[in-house]
């Protein structure tokens, strides 16, 4: 790993970790693009380095969101009875999809991991937001409905489930937006641990992964990406309960539509530097 990988993944952890409190997600959506040409820099085949970027990326979540959950439990925001269900039935759930993906392409990958970007952005800016306040819906079988789907996909793609749950709390379940950012934080923590466990059993053996890798798991990453995004977990915990739910929204859909857009190659289709 050179010098400029280095600083790149102490930098995108900086950004994960502010992002991951702030907006309730694991950061995954960030950090797998960004691993995934860094492992193909440093020579790692295609089909390995996509796979090697998901599993280092739930690896990473999983401090970070403790780190984030910390914080939010202290303001009194987080909906346990939820983060319980939601996160126990989808870390089942991420197991069998991580589990999945191993057998899956690259190509495959990219482009599942792009269009889930997209569908939450699309569905969290056309939705409308109830005028009046609701209160929240806690029938138990609901939950577990949305976590099984949610579970298994965000398994596959690499990523703590926040930017598909975020839509399903607010919209489905009638979560204020601070409040559902803090409850899908809690249940990051148990989707990113079935996930993990997944891709480290799946990737034990496989030819081509770089050195300290742990299965799917490429410890120095982790390193790099963990040492600063758990310290910014904190302080993205604080900015959240300071800015208006309208604004938390439009950060989040604007994160989701580029980097769903960057996944499926649109920008480099269309020539664009981003």
């Amino acid at each position: 790993m050179e010098l400029s990988h280095i600083i790149i993944l102490l930098a995108t952890g900086t950004g994960i970790g502010l992002l991951s409190g702030l907006l309730g997600i694991g950061g995954g959506f960030i950090m797998t693009p960004v691993q995934y040409m860094v492992y193909l820099a440093m020579g790692v085949p295609a089909s390995t380095a996509i796979k090697l970027a998901f599993g280092t990326s739930l690896l990473v979540i999983l401090p970070t969101v403790v780190s984030g959950v910390w914080r939010h439990s202290k303001k009194g925001t987080i909906w346990w009875k939820a983060a319980f269900i939601l996160g126990g039935t989808g870390l089942l759930a991420s197991f069998g999809g991580a589990s999945l993906a191993t057998h899956l392409s690259a190509t495959a990958l990219k482009t599942i991991f792009g269009t889930t970007c997209l569908v939450a952005g699309i569905r969290m800016l056309t939705a409308r937001l109830p005028r009046v306040e609701q209160e929240p819906n806690d029938e138990p079988w609901l939950m577990v409905a949305w976590a099984i789907p949610i579970g298994i996909l965000t398994g596959i793609i690499g990523v703590g489930g926040g930017i598909m749950m975020l839509p399903v709390l607010v919209l489905v379940l009638k979560l204020k937006m601070h409040k559902a950012v803090a409850t899908s934080l809690a249940m990051i923590i148990f989707i990113s641990i079935g996930g993990v466990t997944g891709y480290i059993i799946n990737g034990l053996g496989v030819p081509d992964l770089p050195a300290y890798s742990f299965g799917y798991v490429h410890l120095p990453t982790w390193f790099l990406l963990a040492i600063t995004s758990i310290s910014m977990a904190q302080i993205g915990a604080v900015t959240a309960h300071r800015l208006p739910s309208k604004q938390l929204r439009y950060i989040f859909i604007t994160l989701m539509l580029y980097m769903g857009l960057k996944m499926l190659g649109v920008f480099e289709w269309l020539g664009l530097p981003l």
